[in-house]
């Protein structure tokens, strides 16, 4: 079992990888991320996360770590300088090229590691297009799923910490606190919206939206939909640890995952599956 980096190899060590070899792409952005938070948030997120879970997987599995793809769907945040985005056609057809390139060699399963939600939808349809036009087995892992697709947002957040809010200021803290500047973090939490009984985060009618939608008066505001104001590296820690534990886990199953039959007995040594 091991862990190698796709662009480290030589052809013929590619070639001579086994097809249940789980290929991992990190999936982030380049974004708009509030005044304190970089452009860059997302991506390093999930070239951490994606890293930490392949070393961890590769004690039970093989598996490849491809470069992260930077440049993604971020058009909720193209008003603001700094958002470098993809149109949905164009990613797709990315992700399309990638898939195609990655099944003229042996390995057959391909799983992405995504750290942004807008990225989310056109993943989904992507691991369909990619077994269907070119036979890879595709999953799609979250480095954490955004309170707007069901998952959990910290109490002080109403639900609505979906961007540069508590969680992902104190992941960034721990990973990269160089690069945060809490002196300019800000609360900005869409608290009307809790009014609506039907549309919302998390609530049964999703809604169409850009990151400037939610700013009262006529400017775009800061950006921010959530309250970074009480986030801690040490917070930082614990989510980010439990996100490539999480995701080690996955990357596991996803070596050996078929539809059209039950697990294998789970090799002398593997954890448990959670």
């Amino acid at each position: 079992m091991a862990l190698t980096r796709f662009i480290e190899l030589t052809g013929p060590d590619i070639a001579a990888l086994s097809p249940d070899t789980v290929a991992v792409l990190p999936v982030g952005s380049v974004e708009q991320h509030g005044p304190h938070l970089p452009v860059a948030t997302d991506h390093l997120i999930a070239e951490a996360v994606a890293e930490g879970a392949a070393r961890a997987a590769a004690e039970h599995c093989d598996v490849t770590l491809l470069p992260g793809l930077v440049y993604t769907k971020s058009d909720e945040h193209a008003w603001s300088p700094g958002t470098l985005w993809l149109s949905a056609s164009t990613l797709l057809a990315v992700l399309d090229d990638i898939g195609r390139s990655l099944a003229a060699g042996p390995v057959r399963r391909l799983a992405f590691v995504n750290a942004h939600g807008g990225n989310s939808a056109l993943l989904g349809v992507a691991l369909r297009e990619l077994r269907t036009r070119h036979g890879l087995r595709t999953f799609l892992l979250h480095a954490s799923l955004p309170a707007d697709q069901g998952g959990a947002s910290p109490s002080p957040e109403l639900g609505m910490g979906v961007h540069g809010g508590l969680n992902e200021t104190a992941a960034m803290l721990h990973l990269r606190p160089d690069l945060v500047d809490m002196a300019r973090a800000e609360r900005s939490v869409p608290e009307h919206l809790a009014e609506y009984q039907h549309i919302g985060f998390g609530r049964p009618v999703a809604f169409g939206w850009t990151s400037d939608d939610f700013a009262a008066g006529d400017g775009p505001g800061s950006g921010v939909v959530g309250d970074p104001t009480g986030a801690t590296a040490e917070r930082g820690r614990v989510l980010v640890e439990a996100a490539v534990g999480r995701a080690a886990a996955a990357l596991r199953e996803c070596a050996y995952f078929r539809p059209d039959a039950p697990p294998p007995r789970r090799p002398q040594g593997e954890p448990d599956r959670p």
